[in-house]
């Protein structure tokens, strides 16, 4: 059972990493449109910076549930930062 308890809690913890990198990266695209507005570049566009917060979001507020509750709402809620993070980067960044 301590297992468990200390897996679920390594769980939580990265997703909350992740969680906060994904409010880190929404930041920079934000930066990067301003910075790209400014200058006459054509930058990220709109629908990559609205995507980037939206999933920042998201990580947050599931990140905050898993925080809270306890049990598989927790385990669902940390995974679910994991594949969302794991999408952003994907879509986002490689594909």
């Amino acid at each position: 059972m301590t297992a468990l308890r200390s897996s679920g809690r390594a769980t939580r913890g990265l997703s909350g990493v992740l969680a906060g990198g994904l409010v880190a990266l929404a930041i920079v695209m934000c930066l990067a449109q301003w910075l790209a507005g400014n200058s006459g570049s054509p930058g990220p566009g709109a629908a990559v910076v609205v995507g980037h917060l939206l999933a920042a979001l998201a990580a947050v507020v599931l990140q905050v549930a898993a925080e809270r509750s306890g049990g598989r709402t927790a385990v669902l809620a940390s995974w679910s930062v994991l594949v969302l993070a794991a999408a952003v980067l994907w879509f986002g960044w490689w594909a």
